[in-house]
């Protein structure tokens, strides 16, 4: 009888507290957005920090108090940034994939200064000898901070540098802020043609610390017809937005230094023309047909990616890398990238001539000219004769 009054008492206070509990939570309700849970489960789900935020939940709570962009988790991509911006009502954000990239070649390239013995960290290296074990002040250490602060398996050391897997990156950030000399950067994942040196000696310094290092010579500039890269602080740096990846610069380059990254997805380039006619019986049969005036092969940067055989521009896939170069000298816009004819490459303004001054200037200053030379020319003929007749007195007074 005791255990049947005590389960009684039991389930009463049970009830009565349970009451209790149900009034308090609904008295003292925090209301939640529900778009949070929604913008929640659009992100990444990995907590990996890089956002600035604590977690995918804070980082959720701030796109929402618009503290965040929508844009905030690089590691969801386009897609949950899309996602996001449905569930916000806001329009999708446009723009390239961006990821991360080393902009060093050294590693077993480089000179030690000495043997670094200690934690195998790229941050504890600075602290020891002022971080000089490696000759070059610039370059990686290899020691693969970037490694452990990486959660997506998207970088791995090779050959004693940091190297970024395109496929991989999530573009987080967190390779970024591992790296105590500032060597990943972020670049647009399309991007192949890349400068990979950071150090910013003169000539005769680097070479004497990298094998692989760019000494500021200057050829890649002067060869890109594109105005796609240039010598800035002593190392080259190419421009994203002109570089078409025709592959001048590469094959310039005196170091070896400038280097074409595959991607999956490559270009290709179709002459979309079987005419094997010369060029005014192809004029009058087709407006857009391929004449052989070769000027796409004079274009090309690689030689053998395009050659004209039977008066039919060819090209060979094997050796094309998909520039456009060719594309934007045709001059019958016949040829295409990607199925798009690209633009002709624009010229240079032309420096002003001298001669533009309006035609009433130029003919009153054109007989002042031509006058100076009459008026002289009877001066210059007159005194030989006065000094003559001088030269000749004294052997008639004789």
């Amino acid at each position: 009888m005791n255990i049947l009054y005590a389960v009684i008492v039991l389930g009463v206070l049970a009830i009565v507290f349970g009451l209790i509990l149900a009034v308090a939570a609904k008295v003292f309700e925090v209301e939640v957005d529900p778009r949070l849970p929604e913008i929640q489960a659009a992100l990444a789900g990995a907590n990996c920090g890089g956002c600035g935020y604590p977690g995918c939940g804070g980082c959720a709570e701030a796109i929402l108090a618009g503290k965040a962009p929508i844009t905030a988790c690089a590691p969801a991509g386009a897609e949950g940034a899309a996602k996001i911006a449905a569930i916000m009502g806001m329009a999708a954000p446009t723009g390239d994939k961006m990821v991360a990239h080393v902009l060093c070649n050294g590693g077993c390239n480089a000179k030690d200064n000495f043997e670094y013995r200690g934690v195998t960290d790229c941050l504890a290296a600075t602290k020891v000898c002022g971080g000089n074990s490696k000759a070059c002040r610039y370059g990686c250490f290899g020691f693969g901070s970037c490694v452990a602060a990486c959660k997506f398996d998207a970088i791995h050391v090779e050959n004693g540098v940091a190297v970024v897997d395109k496929e991989k990156c999530t573009n987080c950030g967190a390779c970024r802020e591992a790296c105590p000399h500032h060597l990943i950067v972020e670049v647009p994942y399309k991007q192949k043609v890349f400068v990979n040196c950071s150090n910013k000696d003169k000539g005769p310094a680097v070479t004497k610390v990298c094998a692989d290092s760019c000494i500021a010579c200057g050829m890649c500039e002067r060869t890109c017809k594109f105005d796609a890269i240039h010598i800035v602080d002593n190392v080259a740096k190419v421009d994203f937005d002109k570089c078409v990846a025709c592959g001048a610069c590469v094959d310039a380059c005196p170091r070896n230094i400038i280097r074409i990254v595959p991607l999956n997805a490559k270009k290709y380039t179709e002459v979309p023309c079987a005419s094997h006619d010369k060029g005014p019986v192809v004029r009058q049969a087709c407006d857009n047909g391929c004449i052989g005036c070769k000027i796409c092969v004079k274009a090309c940067p690689k030689e053998g990616a395009i050659v004209v055989e039977n008066f039919l521009a060819k090209i060979n896939y094997d050796i094309c890398i998909g520039c456009g170069m060719c594309s934007r000298a045709c001059p019958r816009q016949l040829i295409t990238v990607d199925g798009v004819v690209l633009p002709p490459k624009p010229k240079k303004p032309a420096a002003p001539k001298p001669a533009a001054a309006p035609a009433g200037e130029a003919k009153a200053e054109a007989p002042k000219a031509e006058a100076a030379p009459k008026a002289e020319a009877p001066k210059a003929d007159a005194a030989p004769a006065a000094e003559a007749p001088k030269t000749e007195e004294p052997p008639k007074a004789e």
